[in-house]
């Protein structure tokens, strides 16, 4: 009798939380489809720099630590590095869900960041290098939504295992697979914890939970593979999974180990509810920067936006946007999804942004690219013996490049002549020019580099005025190929197994100043129909890293991040090293509004509207590319 009235008691209490005026944030890019756009309007461009702290939550869930991307790698050193704060929460059903880095999962109140329950994976983190999880997914059942496990919370460990919790008690939903969980670590070859990892939400379709994971980067060619996998969200129950191979090769051998080094899909997977579609964006090949031994099979869907037919897991088309990539160009980010109006016909379309800069906006029923895209000859000199390079790789006519396509000496860069000349003399050392040149044993400049032009975090699409706004990245970067019998050993790309390691890092001058000039970071709004940039402003500043007055110079640097939309036109976008959490003004690009949070925002914000006040929720934790310290702060901000 106790029971049942206390789930009486929590049935009322969900249903009047939830009023019809609240606006949720019901999944990581807003929608299942992206874009990172909400309709709520109460924070306005004249009332936006009124607005304060509603709230902020703590999990104690980081480590500190000062590895570096392109520092050597000790076997301590993969479990000491600081952890990357990257989640965005969502907001669904009266309660806040989000992960932490050690993928503990938080349920909060709305309005006061109280915590409802939390839920722990025990994930054995010592056996982690990169410790990251971007978010949470949310499904509610619509057959019996208020029974216990109605509405479910899924979440990918990074120990490679889904987990169903309820999203009302934060308890395990035991009927999910063995105890509440499926381990996606099945059908793989043999592997160490840190070569597989699930940091992105799970997409959900239908009555299907959907998953790709993290693959490390450069480690060895068999790395496990990049599988895609779909289970019953109810039992657990495999349904399908999809290697990436040539559909000409098998996806497993006989006893069902999956074909090792196809590429992977770590970042988030969008769902077409409508046409049954899961669209998923893949990386490259391992390794990632010599593609001599890959035999052209492991290419054919690397760095590509792939579209799935959900029913069957059978490929229902693809758009390659490198051609054997060996720059590391993979797809960053999800998949956004609008309707857009192009030489007088309105299409259901997929934008996709890139690492190279470039936008592909494909008609989602064909994949077909709905702006002009030109195949051009790219560099065919300077590759490493034993390479092979495509001689064309596809260009985007419309939209507009955000990132210059290349870089030469005549670019160097310095505050003053001597580094400037610096510059110039480290940029002849190296090979130099158009995109796609390749790496090479002396060094190649690439611009842009691994890291983006565009990465995860963007973009958001204004669905109603059509506009794209994405952060881009400009900062060159040297990659070297290296006989592995010269390579040092503690690379953190060793490349094991394979003709060459690579060495990398950032083409700087002695002062650590970059030698590819400022702005090194843009934000930018794109006429998504037109294909024209509207606005493109420097973004980000030096405060708290140089004196004054050289802090006020515009640099973002490696930082990981986008921005949301809200339909009032506002842009909110922190993404900086400078730790501020920003505002503005989609129509002119203006700053609004600034806030300093206690350490780098290295994620995306979100907006919801619960019991008729709008919030703007941002993580701020730092990254291990970010010069500022880990942390946990979930800070939400309202008007007065």
């Amino acid at each position: 009798m106790i029971r049942t009235a206390m789930t009486l008691s929590l049935i009322l209490i969900t249903a009047l939380a939830n009023s019809a005026d609240d606006i949720e944030w019901p999944a990581f890019g807003g929608a299942l489809g992206g874009g990172h756009y909400s309709e709520a309007t109460q924070i306005n461009k004249e009332n936006v720099d009124q607005l304060i702290e509603a709230w902020q939550h703590r999990s104690g869930d980081f480590r500190g630590g000062n590895a570096d991307l392109f520092d050597d790698v000790s076997e301590e050193s993969r479990t000491t590095g600081p952890t990357a704060f990257a989640v965005t929460p969502i907001m669904v059903r009266g309660s806040v869900y989000y992960c932490t880095p050690f993928n503990r999962v938080f349920a909060l109140h709305p309005a006061t960041g109280a915590v409802k329950w939390v839920f722990d994976p025990k994930v054995d983190t010592t056996e982690e290098s990169l410790t990251n999880c971007r978010g949470v997914s949310s499904w509610i059942d619509e057959e019996n939504p208020e029974s216990r496990c109605g509405h479910r919370i899924m979440l990918g460990t990074l120990d490679g295992r889904l987990i169903a919790i309820d999203g009302a008690t934060g308890k395990r939903c035991t009927e999910f697979g063995s105890n509440g969980e499926v381990s996606l670590s099945e059908g793989l070859n043999d592997h160490d914890a840190f070569e597989y990892n699930i940091t992105s939400a799970p997409a959900i379709i239908g009555n299907l939970v959907i998953s790709g994971a993290q693959v490390t980067d450069s480690y060895r060619p068999d790395v496990p593979a990049g599988v895609v996998r779909a289970y019953n969200i109810r039992t657990g129950a495999f349904v399908w999974g999809w290697n990436p191979t040539h559909p000409e090769r098998p996806q497993a051998d006989e006893v069902g180990i999956y074909t090792p080094g196809t590429t992977n899909v770590w970042s988030t997977i969008s769902v077409d509810e409508e046409r049954g579609l899961v669209i998923v964006p893949t990386g490259n090949s391992s390794p990632d920067y010599y593609g001599g031994d890959r035999d052209g099979h492991l290419d054919y869907y690397s760095s590509s936006v792939v579209a799935i037919d959900a029913a069957t897991g059978e490929v229902d088309w693809h758009y390659q946007t490198v051609h054997h990539d060996i720059w590391d160009y993979d797809i960053p980010a999800q998949p956004t999804f609008v309707d857009l109006t192009i030489d007088g016909k309105t299409r259901p379309s997929v934008v996709q942004v890139t690492k190279m800069g470039m936008t592909f906006v494909l008609d989602r029923e064909t994949g077909q690219p709905l702006h002009p895209v030109e195949e051009r000859p790219v560099p065919q000199d300077g590759a490493v013996p034993g390479e092979y390079l495509s001689p064309t790789q596809p260009f985007p006519l419309k939209p507009e490049p955000l990132h210059k396509l290349g870089i030469s000496p005549d670019d160097a860069w310095g505050l003053t002549f001597i580094d400037r000349n610096e510059c110039k003399r480290k940029l002849k050392s190296i090979q130099t020019g158009p995109i796609y040149t390749p790496p090479s044993l002396k060094g190649t400049a690439y611009y842009p580099s691994p890291l983006g032009g565009n990465n995860w975090g963007a973009p958001a699409v204004d669905l109603k005025r059509k506009i794209m706004v994405a952060n881009t990245h400009h900062m060159a970067m040297v990659v070297q190929l290296t006989p592995q019998q010269d390579c040092p050993a503690g690379l953190p790309f060793p490349q094991l197994g394979s003709r060459y390691c690579v060495i990398m890092a950032p083409i700087t001058s002695s002062l650590g100043i970059p030698c590819s000039g400022p702005p090194w970071a843009t934000l930018s709004a794109v006429d998504l129909e037109q294909g024209n940039i509207i606005w493109q402003i420097p973004f980000g500043s030096l405060e708290g890293m140089v004196p004054w007055p050289f802090h006020k110079m515009v640099n973002s640097g490696w930082q990981s991040g986008g921005p949301i939309i809200t339909q009032s036109g506002l842009i909110f976008i922190g993404a900086t090293m400078d730790g501020y959490f920003r505002a503005f003004d989609i129509d002119t690009g203006d700053e609004l509004w600034q806030h300093r949070l206690p350490t780098s925002a290295n994620t995306v914000p979100m907006t919801y509207v619960y019991q008729g006040n709008q919030y703007v929720v941002i993580a701020a934790g730092g990254h291990f590319t970010s010069p500022m310290p880990a942390g946990d702060y979930v800070t939400a901000f309202k008007l007065p």
